[in-house]
């Protein structure tokens, strides 16, 4: 009679039936979708718990914005989200997100003043939006600590980091948490190093910080410039350029999107 082998349970053969089941269409565990298709395709399906991916751009380029739409989609998609916001209450951010989802203009919800096809629309988000696992916080004093007592955490967005204690100092930490909680985490950013008066205004991975602390523990940089803020009337109106800075795990390139300022909605300029 034959000894019969025990099971293979080692991390390499776990990793291949792993890479086998994508293969076959079931879904990556690990990996937690952005919503745009042209950005999940650079990053190899989208964020990856673990990963600690920051996203920088100059003032008023939409950063809390993108963040805000990942937010959203991610959340669509089953994963379970926080967005957490050192730049404005939770209510504005709830209001940004009906103005997004429903395509209705930020000023018309503040006022009240919503013609009848918007105000469907925006009934239909509400209804949309009511059960998707996303809430939204002030960004507390200890984010990790905020962070672990989320049940089913995927995906945690902080906008921004300057707004933590530690500003730059943080980068360090919110990699840790990110491996120790196994989830992934956006973080917006301002660009200190940003020089606007030189001949391509575009985000660099040195614009993030004298310390370089970005450029040397986050795992994926990106970087968001809309031409319309430098080119005058020779540029194109909402049209974006995303691009990644540093993928460690994958090719760096750029991305095209389109802003809906009005709606402070992006879209994938391929859909």
């Amino acid at each position: 009679m034959g000894v019969s082998r025990p099971p293979d349970i080692s991390p390499l053969s776990q990793l291949l039936r792993r890479i086998d089941g994508l293969a076959d269409g079931a879904p990556a565990g690990d990996t937690v979708p952005t919503g745009f298709a042209t950005v999940d395709k650079m990053l190899g399906g989208g964020l990856r718990t673990g990963d600690l991916v920051v996203l920088g751009g100059d003032v008023g380029s939409g950063k809390s914005a993108l963040a805000l739409g990942i937010a959203m989609r991610a959340a669509m998609r089953g994963c379970v989200v926080r967005y957490y916001t050192a730049e404005m209450t939770a209510e504005r951010v709830y209001e940004r997100m009906l103005a997004v989802e429903g395509r209705a203009r930020i000023d018309d919800l503040r006022r009240g003043a919503l013609d009848e096809v918007t105000r469907a629309s925006v009934a239909a988000a509400t209804l949309r939006m009511r059960d998707v696992p996303l809430m939204v916080d002030r960004l507390p004093a200890e984010i990790r600590d905020a962070l672990r007592a989320v049940e089913g955490l995927k995906l945690g967005i902080i906008d921004s980091l300057q707004g933590l204690p530690e500003g730059e100092d943080a980068v360090r930490g919110l990699k840790a948490a990110a491996l120790e909680l196994g989830v992934a985490l956006l973080v917006t950013a301002h660009l200190p190093g940003l020089d606007k008066t030189r001949a391509d205004p575009r985000p660099r991975l040195d614009d993030f910080g004298s310390q370089h602390t970005v450029k040397q523990h986050a795992d994926i940089v990106l970087g968001l410039f809309r031409e319309e803020m430098y080119g005058g009337g020779q540029a194109v109106e909402g049209a974006t350029e995303l691009s990644a800075l540093k993928n460690r795990g994958g090719p760096t390139g750029y991305i095209d999107l389109y802003f809906y300022k009005q709606w402070l909605r992006f879209e994938d300029l391929l859909d």
